[in-house]
């Protein structure tokens, strides 16, 4: 089934104007979900829209914005004034400006659409678009008006086709100071740093996204398939990281040879296993002291002879 367009509208390049869709490029479809369910009776949980004071059910024709001024007052919205500042981008893509790809912050990207001629008519206008577009190896910003939103869109050429990314406004960006001011400047040695860069050398490839595998995504395939199977499924104890590693040179040189702290200790266990116990010293044994009320079974056992002997010594003195 073909995915259904998010908005559709004109793409306009001062009096160029052309017909177009946008349809999401990524999509979380194919990932698994889940429905709240009642552990009790299995039926799915549904919500609904109730009000916070009386609790009752309120129907969606008496449901209208409201804009939170304190805890218990809003200046309510209707849809007509809404619909009264309605601006032209949410029927039309405006292309204000170019710009080189390179200088957009990656932080202010969004989200990716593709964007389409909307029907039969429109493909010229929409290719001269396009190829203006890739001539100038640059990036068209606009506006899109999404959800009710204008957003700033930045279009470039991919293929025979136009992708669209969706930008964030400078007030939806938080500054990195707020958070990189406090880090440590640490004066990194030559030698650690040449270490660093061979392990980059040894990982270093190409990007090749057919390569990611969601490891999560497959344990939970497995995990529903083994539930439909009837399979009981038993809680695994989460591992515990062995590693303890002293120093950052320490761990720089153990990432470059390929071996982990954990990896090192079974061959140290295994070595610690191949020597002689050491020796109890004199006087340990004195130290294990026994719970009150209770004597070794031992004890008992070696009391008993001398007992047995002693009577008999005195049956034979009589």
């Amino acid at each position: 089934m073909a995915p259904r367009a998010n908005w559709k509208g004109f793409l306009r390049l001062s009096l160029v104007t052309c017909p177009v869709a946008l349809f999401p490029a990524t999509s979380d479809s194919e990932k698994i979900s889940f429905n709240q369910i009642n552990r009790n009776t299995g039926h799915r949980i549904k919500y609904m829209k109730v009000d916070a004071d009386t609790g009752e059910e309120v129907s969606s024709e008496d449901i209208m914005k409201g804009y939170k001024v304190d805890t218990d007052t809003y200046i309510e919205i209707s849809r007509d004034e809404l619909d009264a500042i309605a601006l032209e981008s949410t029927r039309t893509i405006e292309i204000d400006q170019f710009v080189p790809k390179s200088e957009i912050d990656e932080l202010y990207l969004v989200r990716p659409y593709y964007i389409v001629p909307d029907g039969k008519v429109g493909h010229d206008a929409y290719a001269v678009i396009r190829e203006t577009i890739r001539s100038l190896d640059k990036v068209a910003l606009a506006r899109v008006v999404l959800t009710n939103r204008e957003h700033v869109i930045a279009l470039e050429a991919r293929e025979n086709g136009l992708m669209g990314m969706l930008l964030r406004y400078p007030y939806e960006v938080r500054d990195a100071g707020e958070y990189f001011d406090d880090i440590q400047d640490v004066k990194i040695t030559k030698d650690m740093l040449d270490l660093a860069k061979h392990i980059v050398q040894q990982k270093s490839g190409h990007f090749e996204p057919e390569k990611f595998e969601d490891h999560y995504e497959a344990a939970l395939t497995e995990l529903i398939n083994r539930k439909r199977n009837g399979e009981t499924i038993k809680p695994t104890s989460k591992p515990v990281s062995g590693d303890n590693v002293i120093s950052l040179m320490d761990a720089l040189r153990r990432s470059v040879s390929g071996k982990s702290a954990a990896a090192e200790k079974p061959a140290a266990a295994a070595k610690a296993k191949g020597k002689k116990p050491r020796k109890a010293a004199t006087g340990q044994r004195e130290m294990l002291l026994p719970i009150a009320g209770k004597r070794p079974a031992k004890a008992e056992e070696k009391r008993a002879p001398k007992e047995v002997k002693g009577k008999a010594r005195a049956r034979k003195a009589g």
